[in-house]
């Protein structure tokens, strides 16, 4: 006769509840900093499509809006300047999502050649980017609207249409990307929404200024865009468009002191700044002195903004590129008599 030997599990004993609420806060909490590490990633990605153009583009198209509107309050500054990053991050993220092998080399740190984001997901989200656009825009108004549609058409010419790679297009598009962004920033920066004489004046000086004077930001890219096959300025005739921009900043420096009504010291300076910074693109040519140049010459700009306050309201002050965009402030503040 056999004899079965049942045994029987015993219950086992539950956690405390002061245990069990431990273990939920440490679930809770490594789940937040897992969260908070991603969006740092991701913040960081999306601080690094925008990093070399922060000097070039916010840091200019803001000192233009400040001097030029001319600013009325910290709030207004503040919109101002979100939405000129976030413009300025729908166009770095159309224009690297297709120039991955020109940034391995120029730029090796950017999003897509340093693996951080892959070439499917920078696509879909050039276009979240315009849809973020727009929401901004749509949250101060139609007339913003139509700004950032009058950039969203010009970065896709450049970049979907090929027009980067086109002589004259390029030059046509970074007219339309810069002034759609100075009107833009522009309107949010002042008392009023339109823009008077002194403003619609500084914007289209600023155009002009620019399909002149673009070709200084290809110097230092020169390798890189060979390897795309574009047909740039200084790739196309290599002494002749150095010759061109020390001589347009010269002149242009001239006129602006000029047109502006500057003072004679603050002229001087200007005119002698711009001429320095014209020579360094002619006489120093190696990659990394091209990409000073290029920075000197955004600084600068940031002085032609403020010559334009002198004739109506007073603004608040804001060193070629730079310096331009802040002499527009001259005229209504008469900022640079001395």
């Amino acid at each position: 006769m056999f004899s079965r030997l049942i045994t029987v599990s015993q219950p086992r004993p539950s956690l405390q509840p002061s245990t069990r609420r431990r273990s939920q806060l440490v679930h809770v909490l490594s789940g937040l900093m897992t969260f908070i590490r991603h969006c740092g990633y991701h913040a960081r990605t999306a601080m690094l499509f925008t990093a070399s153009d922060l000097k070039t583009i916010l840091l200019p198209i803001s000192a233009f809006a400040c001097a030029t509107a001319p600013l009325c309050s910290f709030d207004r500054l503040l919109r101002a300047l979100i939405w000129t990053w976030i413009h300025q991050f729908m166009c770095n993220v159309s224009n690297q999502a297709r120039t991955r092998l020109e940034d391995a080399v120029n730029k090796p740190w950017r999003p897509l050649p340093a693996g951080r984001i892959t070439e499917r997901q920078a696509f879909v989200l050039r276009w979240v980017t315009v849809a973020a656009a727009f929401g901004c825009s749509a949250l101060h108004g139609g007339d913003l609207m139509l700004t950032t549609l009058g950039l969203l058409l010009t970065t896709f010419a450049y970049d979907e249409l090929g027009l980067a790679g086109h002589l004259i297009g390029k030059s046509i598009c970074n007219i339309g990307g810069y002034t759609t962004l100075e009107i833009g920033a522009t309107k949010l920066m002042g008392a009023t929404r339109d823009l008077d004489n002194v403003s619609a004046t500084a914007v289209c000086i600023s155009g002009a200024l620019i399909c002149t004077t673009i070709q200084a930001q290809d110097f230092a890219d020169v390798e890189g865009d060979a390897i795309l096959g574009r047909k740039t300025f200084p790739i196309y005739a290599p002494e002749f468009s150095r010759i061109a921009t020390v001589t347009a900043i010269s002149v242009w420096s001239l006129f602006l002191a000029s047109f502006w009504g500057i003072g004679s010291v603050c002229g001087a300076i200007f005119v002698v700044f711009g001429s320095f910074v014209g020579s360094r693109f002619y006489s120093l040519r190696g990659p990394d002195d091209d990409e000073l140049s290029y920075v000197l010459y955004n600084v600068s700009k940031i002085c032609t903004i403020m010559l334009v306050a002198r004739s109506t309201l007073r603004a608040l002050p804001q060193v070629w590129l730079t310096m331009v965009h802040i002499m527009p402030n001259h005229a209504r503040t008469g900022l640079f008599t001395f």
